[in-house]
């Protein structure tokens, strides 16, 4: 990260092509096409500077992470390309920074996101509306898995402001996704697509996994590690224990040798693999364990530390990628697969920084 910081300093990176970072922050398209400043990874970058900042207590660190923060106010005024992943974009940038530096204008930004995101509730169906309006047909009843790591920032609004509408919200969103969302033995839906005019399930979508009712490995993640941070944020017994119990379906899949495949049912041929799934489900294992028994807690922590131990293996730590975590896959049926993607380095971050105890909670 010394060097790379650098390197990439007035980028917002999301891949590299041919070793070298791509920068999200060049591509500004205009309306509803989002491939560029409001893609909804941009906030990880910044993340990544505010970890090494609290890590080494270096300056420059905070310098980069500010010029991203800046970049996004292009969001706001765009406004076309943003949706529900707010949380995922300004949690790591300006609520980072509002937290360590108590800047008054980081503080103003994140608010104005949380509002944005609380807009999003559908009050019918208790869920917050993922996306905007796509090709694939009428999309106003649907919701996400995903969206479980951008209600923290509706936990945060009410942190900050004493105003308890965003966290009732986002723990409206939170009960409807678990009871919506995760299946009996622990694997969950991508999508779930509710009635926006009165509520109830309509019908669920494969997604970015196989296919539909199959299971999408970063998509587990998404809820394991997810209602782990509903459950930091309130202490609501049941997002623990649901938390365990994907924890567990998650564990139980987890290959010999530690590469997690894109889908935990997808066909034996092609192996597509995701190594930033590996990432994110050790975050939440590892905060799954600090918050269970003694005798309990390294169920979780060995499987995190398996699933680190195969990553570390599997990274470039030289000079000739800007990435560390080198085979990220988007969605099972993409065109591209075995990437670097710019959460698999965050994700990874995080979790090495969580097991040395002194950890900057982002989320």
């Amino acid at each position: 990260m010394d060097w790379v910081s650098e390197k990439s300093k007035y980028k917002i990176p999301y891949t590299a092509v041919n070793g070298n970072h791509d920068d999200r922050a060049a591509e500004n398209p205009s309306g509803a096409d989002a491939d560029g400043i409001c893609w909804w990874t941009n906030g990880f970058w910044g993340g990544m500077m505010w970890l090494m900042h609290h890590e080494t207590g270096q300056d420059k660190y905070k310098e980069i992470a500010n010029i991203s923060e800046d970049y996004l106010d292009r969001c706001f005024e765009e406004f076309y390309g943003l949706h529900h992943d707010v949380g995922f974009m300004w949690l790591p940038t300006s609520v980072a920074n509002y937290k360590v530096t108590k800047n008054p204008v980081s503080r103003k930004r994140a608010l104005h996101a949380a509002n944005l995101l609380a807009g999003r509730f559908n009050l019918a169906g208790g869920f917050i509306r993922a996306w905007n309006d796509l090709d694939e047909g009428d999309t106003r009843g649907w919701a996400i898995i995903d969206c479980m790591f951008n209600i923290p920032l509706l936990y945060w609004a009410t942190e900050e402001t004493g105003d308890p509408r965003f966290k009732q919200t986002a723990m409206k969103h939170a009960d409807t996704a678990m009871s919506a969302f995760v299946r009996p033995d622990g694997s969950v839906h991508h999508i779930v697509e509710f009635d926006p005019f009165h509520g109830g399930v309509v019908r669920t979508y494969g997604g970015q996994g196989y296919e539909e009712g199959s299971s999408w490995t970063r998509g587990q993640t998404w809820a394991l590690y997810g209602f782990m941070m509903s459950y930091i944020h309130t202490g609501k017994e049941e997002y623990l224990q649901t938390a365990k119990r994907i924890a567990h379906y998650f564990m139980a899949n987890i290959p010999e040798d530690g590469v997690i495949p894109v889908d935990f049912r997808q066909p034996l041929e092609p192996k597509r693999e995701d190594d930033t799934a590996a990432a994110i489900a050790a975050c939440g294992l590892i905060e799954i364990a600090k918050a269970v028994g003694t005798y309990e807690k390294d169920v979780y922590l060995n499987a995190a530390l398996k699933l680190l131990k195969t990553l570390d293996a599997r990274s470039d730590w030289t000079q000739a990628s800007d990435s560390i975590i080198q085979r990220g896959t988007e969605s099972y049926h993409n065109r591209r697969h075995h990437l670097p993607i710019i959460y698999g380095d965050y994700y990874f971050m995080e979790a090495v920084f969580k097991l040395k105890g002194n950890d900057l909670y982002l989320w």
